[in-house]
């Protein structure tokens, strides 16, 4: 887990999948995938997204970018507010 972006407003976490290698087989039975994702708090409204899959992927195409261009704080935060339409689960702090 990496904290790619932390402000007053969004708080981005990527989340890498570990496979555990002990659980593998040399002949296994069961499919083992192996994904990542990005969460997203929009701390305004107290609410998260998990991106995963293609929706993942599209994020890390962002990040790419972000990268290639060093953005703004207000261009990471435009573009992170698209997301905070699919933002629909509150955040709980266990």
């Amino acid at each position: 887990m990496h904290t790619l972006y932390d402000s007053d407003t969004f708080a981005v976490t990527h989340l890498l999948a570990n496979a555990d290698m002990s659980v593998i087989s040399e002949t296994p039975t069961v499919p083992t995938l192996t994904r990542h994702g990005f969460e997203i708090v929009d701390k305004r409204r107290g609410k998260e997204v998990y991106l995963d899959g293609s929706w993942a992927e599209l994020f890390q195409q962002q990040i790419n970018a972000w990268q290639a261009k060093t953005p703004t704080q207000e261009e990471v935060e435009d573009a992170l507010e698209g997301y905070v339409g699919l933002a629909h689960q509150p955040v709980i702090v266990h």
